[in-house]
C-alpha cells in the first residue's frame, strides 16, 4: 500500500505539473500579468498612445477644403470632394478605427496603472494626464467627424461593443472639457531633456480651448486659451519658415507635436507634399493650394490684392505679398532643395514641375513648402521632421475669436491677432482698431486660413463656421500666367466638388460598424 500511494503521490505531482505548464504566461509577447509592475511599465504604457496621433492624415483634413485641393481623383480625397463616397468609404472607416484603437489603448492604461507600486505618484499623475489628453484628441475629432459617437470610458468585450448607442455631442464636449481640464491639473508645465515632446499642461489647455471654440463655447474658449497665455512658456517662433523645418523642432512656440527621427522613426511628408520634379518615381503633389488661398495673402502693406491701393501687379503676383506666402508655397521662380528653380508654366520645355506635364505634378501651379527641407532632399522617404499638432499662434488666434463672438472686443484682442502678423519674419501692419464684430470676425477667420494653412484645421473651421455648402461647390482654379501677352488663369475641368448642405456636415457612420451593430444609427441622407 505504501509503494501504491507513494506511485500515486507521484503521478499527481507529474500531472499538476503538467497543469501548470498549460498555465504559464506565453512567452512570445507581454502579459498583462506581468506587465504592470514598474515604473517603467507606466511610461511605455503611456507612451503606446504617442504613435496615434496624427501623421499623414493631418493634410488630408485640408485636402477636402476649398483651400487644397487633392491632386489626383483617384486619391480617397478625392473621392470624398466629388461626392462619390458612401458609407461603406473605407476611408470613414479608418478615420473610426484610428481614434477608437487609442481610446482603447487609453482605458486600458488606466485600468492598469493603479497596479504599478511606485512612490513616485508626482510620474503616475503625469502619465495619467498625458494619456487623459490624447484620449480627448482623438475624441475630440470624432465629434467633428461624426458628431454623437459612443463615449467609451472602459474597456469592452466583443458583446458590449455590439449593443453601443451614439452618445450626444454635448456629452461629448462636456467629456472632453472635463478630460482636459483634470489633465491640465495632473501635468507640468514643460520639460527637459529627452522628455521634450510628452503632452503637456499647455497642451491640454490648449486642446481645451481649441475643442471649446470648434463647440462653439466661447466663454470656456477664451478662458482656455488665456490660460495657455499666461503660462509663461510660449511665444512666437522669430521664423515662421523655420517653424517647419528641423531648426523649429522644440522651439518655444511647440505645444503638442508628433515627434519624429530620422532612420529611427521617420516619415514621408517631403514625398507626400513636395514637387514632382523633388521626387519622381516617389509621387509628390498629394495635395495643392488653390488659387482661393493663395487669393487670401495680402501685399505687405495690409491691403488686399483685390484693392485698387494694394499695388498689386497682376503681371508679378509674388511680390511684395505678406512674406507668409512663399514661407508657405512654392511659387513659380523660387529655388528648390534640389537647386533647381520651380516653374510650373504649362507648355514651358523649361519647367520643372508643369501644369498636366505628367499625372504627378501639380494641377493648379502650386505646391506646399511646409515641412520640405533641403537636408531630406537626398532621402526624401526618410524625413524626421516634426510634425506639428497645436503651436502658440492658432491659440492667439482662438482667443482672439473665441473673444469676438462674445462681443467681448478689447486691446486684448487685437494684440493677440496682431502679435500673428506681426512675428519677426512675418512683420505684417497691425489691423486697424475700432473694428465692428461682423468685420474683426471676417479678419481672424481669414488670419486662421493663412497662418493655420496645410495645418488640419480648415475642415473643421469651414464646417463649425456653416459656410461648408457655400465654399465647397466652387470650381477649383490655380495660378494666373502670362501667355501670348495675356493673363490665363487655370481651371481644373471635368471636375466639380460636391457638398450636400443636409448630408455632408458630417461623415457617415462607417457602414462595416453598422453592420456589427445596428444600434449606431446613420447620419442623415448616408
Amino acid at each position: 500500500m505504501k509503494k501504491i500511494i507513494g506511485l500515486l503521490s507521484i503521478v499527481s505531482f507529474l500531472f499538476s505539473c503538467q497543469e501548470s505548464l498549460l498555465d504559464t504566461v506565453p512567452d512570445d509577447r507581454i502579459s498583462t500579468e506581468i506587465f504592470w509592475q514598474t515604473e517603467d511599465d507606466a511610461i511605455l504604457g503611456a507612451n503606446a498612445l504617442y504613435p496615434t496621433l496624427d501623421g499623414n492624415r493631418l493634410f488630408s483634413y485640408d485636402g477636402i477644403t476649398d483651400l487644397v485641393h487633392t491632386n489626383r481623383l483617384f486619391e480617397d480625397n478625392s473621392i470624398i470632394e466629388a461626392g462619390n463616397a458612401d458609407a461603406s468609404f473605407s476611408r470613414f472607416l479608418s478615420e473610426w478605427d484610428a481614434a477608437y484603437t487609442a481610446i482603447r489603448r487609453a482605458n486600458d492604461f488606466f485600468e492598469n496603472i493603479d497596479r504599478v507600486e511606485t512612490d513616485n505618484t508626482t510620474l503616475i499623475s503625469q502619465l495619467k494626464g498625458e494619456v487623459r489628453t490624447i484620449r480627448a484628441y482623438h475624441y475630440l475629432k470624432l465629434v467633428m467627424l461624426f458628431g454623437d459617437v459612443p463615449l467609451i470610458t472602459t474597456s469592452i468585450n466583443v458583446d458590449e461593443g455590439k449593443v453601443l448607442t451614439r452618445d450626444p455631442a454635448a456629452d461629448i464636449w462636456d467629456y472632453i472639457s472635463t478630460e482636459l481640464t483634470t489633465a491640465a491639473g495632473e501635468l507640468p508645465a514643460s520639460y527637459s531633456g529627452n522628455d521634450k515632446g510628452r503632452v503637456s499642461k499647455g497642451a491640454a489647455l490648449g486642446l481645451k480651448a481649441r475643442g471649446m471654440l470648434y463647440a462653439g463655447r466661447y466663454a470656456e474658449a477664451a478662458a482656455a486659451a488665456k490660460q495657455v497665455m499666461d503660462l509663461g512658456v510660449y511665444s512666437l517662433y522669430n521664423s515662421y519658415e523655420d517653424l517647419f523645418q528641423y531648426e523649429g523642432e522644440n522651439c518655444n512656440e511647440i505645444i503638442l507635436d508628433r515627434q519624429f527621427a530620422k532612420d529611427v522613426l521617420s516619415n514621408n511628408y517631403y514625398n507626400t507634399l513636395g514637387p514632382w520634379s523633388l521626387v519622381p518615381g516617389s509621387v509628390g503633389s498629394v495635395y495643392v493650394p488653390t488659387k482661393k488661398l493663395v487669393d487670401m495673402y495680402e501685399m505687405n502693406n495690409g491691403l488686399s490684392i483685390t484693392d485698387s491701393e494694394s499695388g498689386f501687379d497682376p503681371y508679378n503676383p509674388y511680390e511684395n505679398r505678406d512674406p507668409r506666402l512663399k514661407q508657405s508655397i512654392f511659387v513659380t521662380g523660387m529655388e528648390l532643395p534640389n537647386g533647381k528653380i520651380y516653374n510650373t508654366l504649362p507648355n514651358d520645355p523649361n519647367a520643372t514641375d508643369p501644369v498636366g506635364g505628367t499625372l504627378y505634378t501639380t494641377t493648379t501651379g502650386w505646391n506646399i513648402k511646409k515641412y520640405i527641407a533641403d537636408s531630406d532632399n537626398s532621402t526624401p522617404g526618410n524625413s524626421g521632421i516634426n510634425l506639428i499638432l497645436l503651436r502658440y499662434a492658432e491659440v492667439l488666434l482662438t482667443y482672439a475669436e473665441a473673444k469676438i463672438e462674445l462681443n467681448e472686443i478689447d486691446n486684448s484682442v487685437y494684440n493677440a491677432i496682431n502679435q500673428v502678423r506681426g512675428r519677426v519674419s512675418v512683420n505684417m501692419p497691425e489691423i486697424a482698431t475700432n473694428l465692428s464684430q461682423d468685420v474683426l470676425r471676417e479678419i481672424v477667420r481669414k488670419e486662421r486660413a493663412i497662418e493655420l494653412a496645410f495645418e488640419g484645421t480648415r475642415l473643421f473651421d469651414i464646417r463649425r463656421w456653416n459656410i461648408a455648402h457655400e465654399v465647397m461647390p466652387e470650381t477649383v482654379y490655380g495660378m494666373t500666367y502670362e501667355e501670348n501677352g495675356s493673363l490665363v488663369t487655370i481651371e481644373i475641368t471635368g471636375y466639380n466638388r460636391v457638398f450636400d448642405s443636409s448630408r455632408d456636415y458630417l461623415w457617415p457612420i462607417p457602414q462595416k460598424e453598422r453592420e456589427l451593430n445596428q444600434n449606431l444609427e446613420q447620419n442623415p441622407k448616408w
